[in-house]
């Protein structure tokens, strides 16, 4: 489906492509459509915005001494993804 940056639609287009049309116009298209001779607009109510634009940044510690490859952590890691299979296995 390719739409231009303004469009209009029949309220029938717009039941068929709902979830496409509300898309475009969160990315700052410009939709509009007539239902009984009226026009509406589809208009997000904070904005346009990408979905980048809304992420929020989160934020990681980790400590400088840090070692992944440390075998004493290797083995710990391990323990707990274990006891995890075993818990979902166990499910089943």
């Amino acid at each position: 489906m390719c739409y231009h940056s303004r469009m209009e639609v029949s309220i029938t287009e717009l039941r068929k492509d709902i979830f496409a049309l509300v898309s475009q116009a969160a990315e700052g298209k410009d939709i509009r459509f007539t239902h009984k001779g009226r026009r509406f607009r589809i208009v997000p109510e904070d904005g346009v915005g990408d979905k980048l634009s809304r992420l929020t940044p989160l934020q990681v510690f980790v400590d400088e001494d840090f070692d992944p490859n440390d075998p004493a952590f290797k083995a710990e890691w391990m323990a707990e993804v274990e006891k995890e299979w075993e818990k979902d296995w166990s499910q089943i």
